[in-house]
Order: structure tokens, then sequence, then C-alpha cells
């Protein structure tokens, strides 16, 4: 398997619309995983062993809707209307993200949600992930860990069994689709994520570490 350092990246100036000198280049992971499949506490280990820096869609969205911006204040609006944010406007906040980071290695988690979250990130920035980095979890273990934290943290009731399942169930038909369409491209790394915390880095660092 090739090393993420020598494999080739894209121009940064291609994600960021020339913002940055050609030589910077850049590197992109997808970091797919059920609810539950460990993949946030995984990507902090990465982002602190291999120099990586970690960008959530979802912290990004939320993040713009509370800095009050007018871009901010549409994205409120629209979840309030039950509509789905576009793609380019969540791709647009990627970006950003990336070009205000300085760093050239990119974690993107949770993120494309969809084939049309995939197809956006590669029309918008030009750019495919180097590979898709997938949390691969049993739905009974997934379950069992989110049970788990709710009841530490006092948030469990009645309805997070079902609250949960159905999580599950737009994982499996809007995410999964994705990760099916870059394994056809040789560009997932499976991951058992069913191990101990320890176990599944030590699974990680295999792919992260250049070969000798």
């Amino acid at each position: 398997m090739g090393s993420v350092v020598d494999a080739p990246s894209a121009d940064l100036t291609k994600v960021v619309n020339g913002c940055l000198s050609n030589d910077k280049k850049v590197t992109v992971v997808f970091v797919l995983g059920g609810p539950g499949s460990g993949k946030g506490t995984q990507c902090a280990s990465i982002v602190k062993n291999f120099g990586f820096t970690h960008l959530s869609a979802g912290d990004l969205l939320r993040a713009e809707i509370k800095s009050g911006s007018e871009n901010g204040t549409m994205i409120q609006n629209m979840i309030k209307e039950g509509k789905i944010v576009p793609s380019e406007v969540t791709v647009k906040l990627l970006q950003r993200a990336m070009q205000e980071s300085g760093n050239t290695k990119f974690l993107i988690d949770g993120f494309p949600r969809n084939e049309e979250n995939r197809d956006a990130f590669e029309k918008v920035t030009g750019i495919e992930p180097e590979f898709v980095l997938f949390f691969d979890c049993s739905e009974e273990e997934m379950e069992r860990r989110l049970l788990s934290r709710n009841q530490v943290s006092g948030d469990w009731d009645d309805d997070n069994i079902e609250t949960i399942r159905k999580r599950f169930k737009v994982f499996v038909e809007s995410s999964v689709p994705v990760v099916e369409y870059y394994d056809a491209k040789f560009k997932v790394r499976k991951i058992n994520a069913g191990k101990s915390i320890d176990e599944v880095f030590e699974a990680v660092k295999t792919i992260f570490t250049p070969a000798n």
C-alpha cells in the first residue's frame, strides 16, 4: 500500500481558488463511519501523531450559524424550514477552513454524507480524496457505545434506541453508496472499528505511516 506522503496530491490552489502559491500540495482524506464507530476519537489521534488538520462539516456549519454572518443566517433559516443545506455551501466552508488552517493535510470528518456531497466536492474543488478512511463497525456495537455514552452523560431516554436506529438507517442509505463509489476506485481503507481504541489506532497507524 502506498503511503499518504508518497502519493501525488492536487494543488491547494485548486481547492481554494488560487489563494495560495502553486507549490502547495494538499492531501485530503475523507473519514466515514456510522454513529458510534469511534471516528472522532481516531481523528484526534491522527491529528496528534501525523500532523493533519481535522475538519468536520457539521462543526463548520454550526460555527457559521453562530457567527451571525449573512451566510450563517441563510444556513440557519434553511435548517429551520427543514431544507437541506446545498452541498456547495458546505464545500465552500470546507475550502475556507482549509485555506485558513495553513496546513496541507486534511481529515474531512463525516463528509461526504451522500453522493450529491461527493459530486459537489469534486466539482467545486477539482480534486478527489487521497483515500477514504472507513471505520467499519457492527450496528450492535455502535448502539451499545451510544447508549453507554448517553447514560454517562445523562441524556438517555426512551426514544434514544429508536433515534439511534434511524441514524444507522440514514448512514446505510446515504453514506454507504459513497464508500462503494470510492471502493470501486480502490480508494477505501477499511478499519475494523469494533476493537478497542488502542487496537483500532494501531491499524490506522499502518495506513498513515510511510512505507520504508
